[in-house]
């Protein structure tokens, strides 16, 4: 099968776009494995499948997979990168679609600036839906990991996030924490870990442990569920500007059942086509 793509980054979150409304595409987990391969393939944190909507109220259905091959139910960068994608391969000529995903309908559009702002919808903070097994619904929640007691808030921005506060985000141990916080028995579909510093109410320093991917160099859910767990602890308020490691994002949430919006850039770097 020759299949072709769109190599594309939010931030340096980088993805694989899949263009399966044009041409016939069925990818086994071997094959995403593959294609986000840095060495072999093409490489992407993640692989991102437009298809056909399977209902009549939105525009497309988005499909993401982890570079670990597993099929995942949001990705904040990837919903960016998806609306810049379908207009500038001329899929719609609309500016603001509605998106069908696994968690629900989201709402990116794009802005005259060259900007993106995606409608991430409202987060679930009730421990259960996140899922996050607990018997409290405390905005911060204890959590053992690897002999450390961490203080942590457990947020879904359609997929599920732990967001802890650090005093320094460099210094923080995303690489040995990250791990353990991803896999942990109290997280059964496996959690996003979040590292926090905060910087004043509207600026923080953001690293992320995403699951199925390792450390990424932006994650937008994961700045959504940052900014979501700062607001809920009084240590923020809207909109927060969060400064990731591949660059900024702009946070706005008015508060508990309110939409959050993500506003940031997308990226087509190049096009390609890959013989699978």
């Amino acid at each position: 099968m020759r299949l072709r793509f769109t190599k594309m980054h939010g931030l340096g979150n980088d993805f694989v776009v899949i263009d399966a409304v044009r041409q016939p595409v069925e990818l086994t987990p071997e094959q995403v494995r593959f294609l986000a391969d840095r060495h072999f393939g093409v490489g992407c944190d993640q692989l991102l499948v437009v298809e056909r909507p399977s209902r009549p109220d939105v525009d497309f259905r988005y499909r993401i997979f982890n570079a670990d091959g597993g099929e995942v139910e949001q990705c904040g960068n990837g919903a960016r990168c998806f609306v810049r994608f379908v207009h500038e391969q001329g899929l719609t000529a609309k500016r603001e679609i509605h998106v069908e995903t696994r968690s629900g309908i989201i709402a990116p559009r794009l802005e005259d600036n060259g900007m993106v702002t995606v409608d991430m919808g409202v987060p679930v903070l009730e421990p259960a839906r996140v899922p996050f097994v607990s018997d409290s619904d405390a905005v911060v929640q204890p959590l053992e990991v690897g002999g450390a007691a961490l203080a942590i808030t457990a947020v879904s921005m359609g997929n599920p996030h732990a967001v802890q506060v650090v005093a320094d985000v460099d210094a923080a141990p995303v690489d040995t924490q990250g791990p353990l916080i991803e896999r942990h028995a109290r997280f059964p579909a496996r959690v996003n870990a979040g590292f926090m510093q905060i910087v004043d109410a509207h600026r923080v320093r953001l690293r992320v442990f995403e699951r199925g991917a390792g450390e990424t160099l932006a994650c937008g859910t994961g700045a959504c569920a940052a900014v979501v767990a700062g607001i809920l602890r009084g240590l923020l308020t809207s909109p927060v500007r969060v400064e990731t490691r591949g660059g900024e994002l702009e946070i706005a949430w008015a508060g508990r059942g309110q939409p959050v919006l993500m506003t940031g850039p997308a990226v087509t770097v190049f096009d390609g086509e890959i013989e699978l």
